[in-house]
């Protein structure tokens, strides 16, 4: 076995999810996994904790999708109570086929969404975490060697988070500190209030309310979003490729769209519920162990030089006590690249420019 699944699954299990002896856990496993979660259960098996593993297919939720109606039962209690009585779900993704939901139609996805709200909010009240194993078909997807990915993705997770961590804490101060975000580039000019807003330092730990492994991203929860934005990095959103989606936002929440591709996939998410043309993420990207997109969200929210706002939900954590924040079943990240000419405003000042923060080396004011 490469000895970096075994770093990954410690870095998982101690720097991630801070696990301890008599912890509850829950493994989701998908298909193609196997290796990293054979790593994780012998690092659980020596810290003591108590293990229930699950079976993640893409192909078997398409297969009993697709048969069913969209009268689902809400929350069945039997799945509900497994995540009800976890203290942490470890989520290891790698599957064979990455378009296996493609066919799945949007109406059936939205109504599954709808009726396990309250599993999902289960699921996020423990210290879960998701990352993923590096797979072929999740390489193709990419568009890389299975060769060139295995090294990404180990770029990628096995960081010093610590010392990325010092770095990022001086961004989330700026964001703590703002009362509105303004980003500016090619077919973008966005505002945004982030006024009595929290932003949460995503260190790949939970102990900074952070849940992906990797991470290396800033992000908080913005309202009263006003103006246009491009996100011009492609990406895939239930099953089917999108890019250069193109939203315009008035009175904080959009009420416009396009895209160069499945536009009607963007009017299926918009039209979810209420909460769906909405913002509930502003994320800024500062893993530089990430230098290209590679259709997945798990990487490419962190790329650095990058943007994310998501539509849907917002994170409790970047909330005053008492707020419950923007409500959905949904929550879908879309990435801008700040490129050449771009910037990135708090407050007028600016954090970021062409890519660069003021920071780094080769920026200019």
């Amino acid at each position: 076995m490469d000895e970096r699944i075994t770093e990954h699954a410690e870095t998982l299990v101690d720097w991630s999810a801070r696990i301890e002896a008599g912890d509850d856990i829950v493994i989701d496993v998908a298909p193609g996994a196997h290796d990293l979660a054979v790593a994780v259960a012998a690092e659980l098996g020596e810290r003591g904790a108590n293990l229930v593993t699950t079976y993640a297919s893409d192909e078997i939720d398409r297969a009993y999708l697709r048969a069913h109606d969209d009268e689902f039962d809400a929350d069945p209690a039997h799945e509900r109570a497994l995540y009800e009585n976890a203290d942490v779900v470890l989520s290891l993704g790698g599957g064979r086929n990455t378009s296996a939901m493609a066919d799945v139609p949007g109406h059936i996805r939205t109504a599954y969404a709808t009726a396990r709200e309250g599993i999902r909010e289960a699921r996020m009240d423990t210290d879960w975490v998701s990352t993923v194993h590096p797979t072929r078909a999740l390489a193709q997807q990419a568009g890389m060697s299975h060769e060139a990915y295995i090294d990404f993705v180990y770029d990628a997770v096995l960081r010093d988070w610590e010392a990325l961590a010092e770095e990022m804490r001086g961004l989330k101060a700026l964001l703590d500190d703002g009362s509105e975000v303004r980003i500016v580039g090619e077919g973008t000019d966005i505002t945004m209030s982030i006024e009595s807003r929290t932003a949460v330092n995503s260190t790949a730990s939970v102990a900074d309310d952070s849940h992906n492994l990797p991470s290396g991203e800033v992000f908080t929860a913005p309202h009263g979003t006003e103006g246009e934005i491009t996100f011009d990095v492609p990406m895939t959103i239930r099953g089917r490729r999108v890019r250069d989606v193109r939203l315009t936002f008035n009175d904080g929440a959009v009420v416009d769209y396009d895209a160069a591709g499945n536009v009607d996939v963007v009017g299926e998410l918009l039209d979810t519920d209420d909460g769906a043309r909405r913002l509930g993420e502003l994320g800024i990207g500062m893993n530089r162990g990430i230098d290209r997109p590679t259709d997945s969200i798990l990487f490419d929210e962190k790329m650095h030089g990058t943007v994310h706002l998501a539509l849907g939900r917002a994170y409790d954590a970047c909330l005053p006590d008492g707020e419950t924040g923007n409500d959905s079943a949904v929550h879908v990240d879309l990435i801008t690249d700040m490129g050449e000419d771009s910037r990135l405003e708090i407050d007028g000042d600016v954090i970021q420019r062409s890519g660069l923060f003021r920071w780094e080396e080769g920026f200019r004011a």
